[in-house]
């Protein structure tokens, strides 16, 4: 009998396999240090023949670009991810967070979500389209990108600035955070990221004479410190009915039973939505951050000596700004409601973002969802948190995060997030990869 050599499999059909290399890779920014896995992926693009760019503000944070040309009939499609993570000091993990094991029928390990896996599904499609020569529309342009957590500055902001010409002619773009199921009543949704709050950074100054330890200070700047605290703790800023977040209320509630759909539009009421979320419970965080501006204290700096009262502390401020809003009506609330004149506020990143998301590519997106999986409801999503979505919409492009993974219903995806055993299905990574393949053979520009 003679032994016949067989051809392996091309990687793209693996994309579980991509994922587990990427999370092998340490990425931990700070401070990054990209350059291996970026240059791992250079390499499965280049094996498929695929012509790949290297660009980098410095050395050791490079990003890829890769195109795959179109017939020309519809715009460039943009697919983009990061592939820097956040560390895991502290955490105490069940298995090695950079060991991209199989345990249980999850792939584990930093990244896993936020965002290898993503751009593991991203590759498997993009190499995919090109291997098997698919019937491409638009180009479809693959940029990824260094330095996502921490700003960008190193990644997706640096090319927006310094190389927007890689994106000529794109309208619309796939990234993250969005696609993953969560169940409510019984109904599957699947979030798309259609539009996202605003980062706006703030340092918040006390100023008092200071003076002794052994003395009371009536109002020192302890003392303003706590009062600060306080109130930020407390207070609730006032509520605001976006058209994101109204079109993702009423994509829910029009799913849900009569009852439950009712309720959940009566957010949407400005003298009902308190009253509403107290009744939602658990459930109401879902949505409090998606109507109202918010911001927390994340640093504090100040006192050099036990024995005496500071005469300046610092606290930095995480302010999230719902979309249409500008810093200045930010800072208007906080100083209506939250913070007196006597801090000093200061700006110290505000990125802004669309007042309105552009819905054209939205039908399509919902389409494959619905056709992978017929239990699908798809409604458009605004994220709480920031993404670099916000940078590409400098060039007028619109970001969809469009992710596709279908979790188990007692999984909640946030959890998982930047957390101790971050971690994915398999089942949900190869979902993710055929959904995305299926949306470059599909698209075919703006939807009419």
């Amino acid at each position: 009998m003679v032994n016949q050599l067989s051809t392996p499999n091309p990687i793209y059909e693996s994309p579980v396999t991509i994922l587990q290399e990427l999370i092998r890779f340490n990425t931990t920014n700070p401070p990054g240090d990209e350059a291996a896995c970026i240059a791992y992926i250079e390499k499965l693009l280049v094996q498929a023949g695929i012509e790949t760019t290297i660009v980098a503000k410095e050395a050791g944070r490079p990003n890829l670009i890769a195109k795959i040309k179109g017939n020309g009939t519809a715009p460039p499609l943009l697919l983009y991810g990061h592939i820097d993570v956040v560390g895991v000091d502290k955490q105490v993990w069940s298995h090695d967070p950079f060991g991209g094991e199989i345990h249980d029928g999850y792939v584990w390990g930093r990244g896993s979500l936020d965002m290898k896996g993503g751009v593991a599904m991203m590759l498997s499609a993009f190499l995919r389209a090109y291997t098997e020569r698919a019937d491409l529309q638009g180009d479809v342009i693959l940029a990824i990108v260094s330095d996502e957590e921490a700003g960008g500055d190193y990644g997706a902001s640096f090319l927006v600035d310094n190389f927007p010409h890689f994106f000529e002619g794109v309208q619309y773009a796939i990234g993250e955070f969005g696609g993953f199921s969560f169940q409510v009543s019984g109904r599957k949704f699947y979030p798309i990221m259609v539009a996202e709050k605003q980062i706006c950074f703030l340092r918040a100054t006390i100023r008092s004479e200071g003076g002794h330890g052994s003395i009371r200070l009536e109002d020192g700047c302890m003392k303003q410190l706590g009062d600060l605290l306080q109130s930020l703790s407390r207070v609730k800023l006032p509520v605001h009915h976006t058209p994101a977040a109204a079109s993702m209320i009423h994509a829910m509630a029009d799913s849900l039973p009569a009852v439950s759909g009712f309720i959940l539009k009566g957010l949407l009421h400005p003298g009902r939505t308190n009253v509403i979320l107290k009744m939602l419970g658990d459930k109401g965080q879902l949505f409090e951050p998606l109507l109202r501006h918010s911001v927390n204290a994340t640093v504090v700096r100040g006192g050099e000596k036990i024995n005496v009262h500071p005469s300046e502390i610092i606290v930095e401020l995480d302010g999230r700004v719902l979309p249409g809003f500008t810093s200045e009506q930010f800072i208007d609330e906080l100083r209506k409601h939250m913070i007196n004149q006597k801090v000093e506020l200061k700006v110290l990143r505000y990125d802004p973002s669309p007042p309105q998301p552009d819905m054209g590519l939205f039908k399509l997106l919902s389409d494959v969802l619905t056709d992978a999986d017929a239990e699908a409801i798809p409604v458009p999503m605004l994220l709480p948190g920031a993404t670099d979505a916000r940078h590409f919409a400098r060039l007028g492009i619109q970001t969809y995060g469009f992710l596709p993974m279908p979790l188990p219903e007692d999984m909640k995806f946030s959890a998982f997030i930047h957390a101790t055993d971050e971690r994915v299905p398999v089942h949900a990574i190869e979902f993710g990869a055929q959904a995305i393949f299926c949306v470059l053979t599909r698209y075919g520009g703006i939807a009419t």
